[in-house]
């Protein structure tokens, strides 16, 4: 019998699982909230740097200002909840991430690519707008030295489509 070809070496399968040795990272010694993110303490020396951000149109600006730290659309009165979401507001499902304030004392919202986007809102939880790139970053835990190019709309996507950091690190960076 002849030898094996490129080809049919590179058909058949490697099981890379059976030379390798998983050990999941140990856990931390608590549950990282927002407030971490972005004030000075175990994470980052300083309060968060000023950065550029997104703006609200002024009726959104408006609706948002009603939404309790931590709340969303379900906590704004019934009328302005209904002109809000318009034809979402009698569907199915919770429609949490629509007007959603998050909260300085929980971990993050999942981050999307865009912190203004009706169904997946991101409003800072103590002022009306939406979250900077810098808060961002911070969300994901990149130095605050790490500089994102483009537009904005462009550095809020490589935030959002990034593995957090600290994570990346805690799973393979040893």
């Amino acid at each position: 019998m002849s030898p094996p070809t490129v080809i049919q070496r590179i058909r058949q399968p490697l099981n890379i699982a059976e030379r390798a040795t998983f050990r999941w990272p140990s856990t931390y010694h608590r549950i990282m909230t927002l407030r971490d993110a972005f004030f000075k303490g175990e994470l980052y020396p300083t309060d968060t740097p000023e950065s550029a951000g997104a703006a609200y149109p002024e009726r959104k600006k408006r609706v948002l200002a009603l939404v309790p730290q931590g709340g969303d659309w379900r906590d704004l009165p019934d009328d302005v909840a209904r002109e809000f979401m318009g034809g979402s507001y009698g569907l199915g499902g919770g429609k949490t991430g629509m007007a959603r304030r998050i909260s300085l004392d929980e971990p993050s919202l999942t981050l999307t690519c865009s912190p203004v986007q009706k169904q997946t809102e991101r409003c800072h939880p103590t002022q009306t707008r939406p979250l900077t790139v810098r808060e961002y970053a911070r969300i994901q835990t990149f130095p605050d030295e790490w500089q994102f190019m483009g537009s904005m709309a462009s550095q809020y996507k490589q935030i959002g489509n990034a593995v957090p950091v600290n994570m990346a690190w805690a799973r393979g960076g040893r």
